[in-house]
């Protein structure tokens, strides 16, 4: 048995710089970190062709090179990642995790990275937080087109709080060394909160993408500004500045909205007004937007207020901690069994 598994992330600033319609042409950059809820994955000897069953879609299904073709379903990442390393045989893989998918915490970056991790680990292939991150864009962004970028794979194969600087042909992690305590407290000012929804990203990253490419005007300045943020933000934390950092989140949220038209609705409005009346410095909606988990920094002391208010709306508080490990195999008894 083989058992891995890689951490979803809370990305800050710098959100749509790692899309590569931008980063390729302009550069782009984002500050995010990696949190203690994970997507497991559990490899075990079977005969015949390699078995996966998804504990989050309740699904079964036997794999085998000719199946490659059916690719429309709700398991098309494991079938992709078992194509890319030619495993078709002798394989059960069990597959869970502790976030729903489309919740906008880069679970399927998480997916794709545990599951590069284990595979690459199963057959002796290089296994560190750099190929395992690069294959699974490979296979996200190159294999199945995915309109995403690429800070989840980093995110999930590194783990940690991190600076992504992404270029054309290049990816580099700055991790933010931040004194202990002053780690904790942004741990501590930071709250999530599930809002019951779960979406799609793809349309809204198509159409950002869209955007992009067709060079319309508001999106590029809204990605610039956002862009310059990350490295801002990170000169924020770095100088222990955490009540304007929640403030500058208040000013990212304004730049994404204007980049991506699908990051809002009334209803995320209306919950992140009254998360602000209630002490909350600044926050936005996580990942592309739309739904998923409204993420929002507290002004020290008002952390059960906002957390009071919001769930009397409806909403469900998770709790959670910062996560320094990346991608990790927790045993590797495989060879053994």
């Amino acid at each position: 048995m083989l058992i891995a598994r890689a951490p979803v992330r809370i990305s800050f600033f710098g959100g749509g710089t790692d899309l590569p319609a931008y980063y390729q042409r302009f550069g782009g950059a984002v500050l995010s970190t990696a949190i203690n809820k994970h997507f497991y994955v559990i490899l075990s000897h079977a005969e015949g062709a390699v078995e996966v069953f998804s504990a989050d879609y309740r699904t079964f299904f036997r794999h085998s090179e000719m199946a490659l073709s059916e690719d429309d379903d709700d398991l098309r990442l494991p079938k992709a990642v078992l194509d890319r390393f030619r495993v078709y045989e002798g394989l059960s893989i069990f597959l869970a995790s502790e976030i729903p998918p489309g919740t906008g915490l880069g679970s399927s970056g998480a997916v794709t990275v545990a599951l590069v991790k284990a595979l690459a680990t199963s057959v002796g292939q290089p296994a560190d937080a750099p190929s395992v991150a690069e294959i699974a864009c490979e296979v996200e962004i190159g294999q199945l087109a995915q309109p995403g970028g690429k800070q989840d794979q980093y995110a999930a194969a590194f783990g940690g709080l991190n600076l992504v600087e992404f270029k054309d042909g290049s990816v580099q992690v700055k991790p933010l060394d931040l004194p202990l305590p002053l780690l904790l407290e942004l741990e501590r000012r930071v709250l999530l909160f599930f809002t019951g929804t779960a979406r799609n990203s793809s349309s809204i990253l198509s159409d950002q993408r869209a955007q992009i490419l067709g060079d319309d005007e508001e999106t590029l300045e809204a990605l610039h500004e956002i862009k310059a943020q990350a490295y801002q933000a990170q000169e924020l934390l770095q100088a222990g500045k955490l009540d304007e950092f929640g403030c500058f989140l208040d000013q990212a949220w304004e730049a994404k909205k204007r980049a991506s038209l699908g990051a809002t609705n009334p209803e995320i409005d209306r919950l992140y007004e009254i998360a602000r009346s209630a002490g909350a410095l600044g926050g936005k909606i996580a990942g592309a937007g739309g739904g998923g988990f409204l993420m929002m920094f507290a002004e020290e002391g008002r952390q059960q207020e906002i957390t009071s208010r919001l769930e009397g709306e409806g909403l469900f508080s998770m709790n959670f901690g910062f996560e320094s490990r990346g991608a990790t195999v927790l045993l590797n008894a495989l060879a053994t069994t």
